[in-house]
C-alpha cells in the first residue's frame, strides 16, 4: 500500500498561515546551541498570551530552555511534548523569503518547523481545551551538542513538571511527506563527538625534512580510523565513525603546527560504542608515533541510546491509524543511526519519538536543506490527538 500524507484535524488546519509565520520567523534569527535567548523569548511571548503558564530559563550553565503548562478539568494525567529550537553553524544555500539574516548560522535540520508544530498545537488546545489533565510544552535548547536534554534534566525538569509520558518529533528527507514512522525499543544510536589535536612542528613547505608535517599524520589517521567499523566491529553490529572536519594550516606552502580533526560516532549497542571509542584511542595513539606527533583527545558531551518504550508507541501509531488513516502510518519502520538527546529525556520518562516525512528533499545538515511546511498542520495535529487521547 503506497503511503499518502495525514491529512490534518481541520480546526489545525486553519492555523496553517500562523504556523507558516511563526517558523519563517524563527527561521529567519536563527540561533546555534546555548544561545537561543531570543528564540525562548519569542516562543515564551506566544505561549503566554494564550494563556500557558510558562516557565523560562530551565536548564544549567547558561543553557535555557522553557516549558509552558496549561491545566483543564479535573484530570491527573499529564503529558509532555517536546520541540527543539537550535540551529546549525551552516550557510544555507537556498534563496528563501524568509532566509536566514545570519549568513554563518541556519535552521539546516528543520528544528524551526518542530518549533512551529508543538506551537500550533499549543494554540489548538488552548482554544478547544478538549482535555483533562495537564499538558506541557517542553522546548529544547542544545539539542545538536547533546548539551540541551541533559542540561534541562539536572535543573530538575520531571521534578518540577511532572508528566507520566513524553513524545517528540523530527522531519526525515526521504520519507513519503507528512507519513507517521514508529518504532518500539532502539530506534536511534548513540552519538560521541570528539576532537582531535595532532601537534608537530611546522616550517616552509620546501624543507619538510626540517619538519614533523601534522596534515600527513592526520590524512593517515582519517584513513585509519575508517578500518574501525569495517575491520574492528561484526558486521552484525551498528556503528559509525564519521570526520567531518579536518582543520590545518591556510597556505600551501606553509607546512602548520597542528591539525584538528573533529568526528561524530554512532553506535546501536554498548559493547560496540565501548569497543569503537577504545580503538580510536589506539588509533590515534599509534598514528601521531608514527608520524612523530603529540596527540590530545578531547571528549564531547556523550549521547545515549534512544529506546521507544513499548505502551507509549503503541498508543501514539494506534492514535495516529484512528485519526488520520493506516496509510499514514508507518508501523514498526526502520531504526536509524542518527542520535538525538531526547534519549536522556526516555531515559527519565516513558515515551516515543516520532517521525514524520519530510518528502523528497536534501537531507538535513546540507546547504541546500528546506523544511516542508506544508506537514506543518499533519505534525501539529499529532500532537492534538495524542493530548486529546490521552487526556480523555
Amino acid at each position: 500500500m503506497s503511503k499518502m500524507e495525514a491529512k490534518p484535524i481541520a480546526g489545525v488546519a486553519e492555523l496553517l498561515p500562523e504556523m507558516k509565520s511563526w517558523m519563517a520567523h524563527i527561521h529567519a534569527n536563527p540561533e546555534v546551541s546555548t544561545q537561543e535567548h531570543d528564540t525562548a523569548k519569542y516562543i515564551a511571548s506566544l505561549l503566554r498570551q494564550w494563556g500557558y503558564e510558562v516557565c523560562e530559563h530551565v536548564g544549567k550553565n547558561g543553557i535555557e530552555g522553557l516549558v509552558a503548562s496549561m491545566r483543564h478539568g479535573d484530570g491527573k494525567k499529564s503529558i509532555g511534548i517536546r520541540a527543539d529550537m537550535d540551529a546549525l553553524p551552516m550557510t544555507e544555500t537556498n534563496d528563501l523569503p524568509y532566509k536566514s539574516k545570519d549568513d554563518r548560522v541556519s535552521h539546516l535540520c528543520g528544528h524551526d518547523g518542530h518549533s512551529a508544530m508543538a506551537l500550533g498545537a499549543a494554540k489548538y488546545l488552548a482554544k478547544t481545551k478538549n482535555f483533562d489533565g495537564t499538558v506541557r510544552f517542553i522546548f529544547q535548547p542544545a539539542e545538536e551538542t547533546m548539551q540541551g536534554g541533559p542540561s534541562m534534566i539536572a535543573d530538575g525538569l520531571f521534578e518540577r513538571f511532572d508528566v507520566d509520558r513524553v513524545y517528540a518529533m523530527h522531519n526525515i528527507p526521504g520519507l513519503p511527506k507528512g507519513v507517521f514512522h514508529f518504532h518500539e525499543g532502539e530506534t536511534m544510536s548513540a552519538v560521541d563527538n570528539w576532537e582531535i589535536r595532532l601537534t608537530g612542528r611546522g616550517g616552509h613547505g620546501s624543507m619538510p625534512e626540517l619538519t614533523i608535517d601534522p596534515v600527513v599524520a592526520g590524512a593517515s589517521l582519517v584513513m585509519a580510523l575508517q578500518t574501525i567499523v569495517s575491520r574492528n566491529l561484526s558486521p552484525w553490529q551498528n556503528s559509525v565513525v564519521t570526520i567531518g572536519s579536518f582543520q590545518a594550516g591556510n597556505s600551501g606552502n606553509v607546512i602548520p603546527n597542528e591539525a584538528v580533526l573533529k568526528l561524530s560516532m554512532r553506535n546501536m549497542q554498548t559493547d560496540a560504542r565501548r569497543a569503537a571509542l577504545r580503538r580510536i584511542r589506539e588509533i590515534t595513539a599509534a598514528q601521531a608515533a608514527c608520524f612523530g606527533c603529540e596527540y590530545d583527545i578531547r571528549e564531547g558531551q556523550p549521547g545515549a541510546v534512544l529506546v521507544n518504550t513499548q505502551e507509549e508507541t503503541r498508543f501514539a501509531a494506534n492514535v495516529a491509524r484512528r485519526r488520520f488513516g493506516e496509510d499514514s502510518v508507518v508501523y514498526p519502520c526502520k531504526p536509524m543511526m542518527s542520535s538525538e538527546d531526547f534519549a536522556f529525556m526516555l531515559q527519565r520518562k516513558p515515551g516515543c519519538y516520532v517521525m514524520i516525512g519530510n518528502g523528497d528533499t536534501p537531507i538535513v545538515h546540507n546547504p541546500a536543506y528546506i523544511f516542508d511546511q506544508d506537514i506543518l498542520a499533519a505534525g501539529a495535529s499529532l500532537w492534538v490527538a495524542l493530548c486529546e487521547e490521552y487526556l480523555k
